[in-house]
């Protein structure tokens, strides 16, 4: 008979202890999507952190490109007013050719004649 008792006692202690069972896993569950949940938010705050600094970095890219474009285009037109190295050659020969320490003034002439 104790066999008995205990068999039927049994099946309601199984049943006590899968209940406990099961809130354990569903207690366990919730601490585990609860973790998940603050890691995603977390991840997403880094995410958000991450490309708001790209953002910054992004905008302070285009401000540098924006001040190297207009340097460019100032060095650009002053380049055109330079001299090229032909026109400083050409210039440089006209130099040579002209020699004004080799010219004689006319008064210099007139005492040269006079001598001759």
């Amino acid at each position: 008979m104790e066999e008995e008792a205990s068999y039927y006692s049994n099946p309601l202690g199984d049943i006590a202890i899968k209940v406990r069972d099961i809130e354990e896993r569903s207690r366990i569950i919730n601490e585990r999507t609860l973790l998940l949940g603050k890691n995603i938010i977390e991840m997403r705050d880094n995410y958000n952190n991450e490309f708001m600094n790209m953002k910054k970095d992004l905008e302070k890219l285009k401000q540098e490109m924006k001040r190297i474009s207009a340097f460019l285009e100032i060095a650009s037109k002053e380049f055109s007013s330079f001299a090229r190295k032909e026109d400083v050659a050409i210039l440089a020969k006209q130099a040579k050719m002209f020699q004004p320490l080799e010219f004689v003034k006319k008064s210099e002439l007139k005492q040269i004649n006079h001598k001759e």
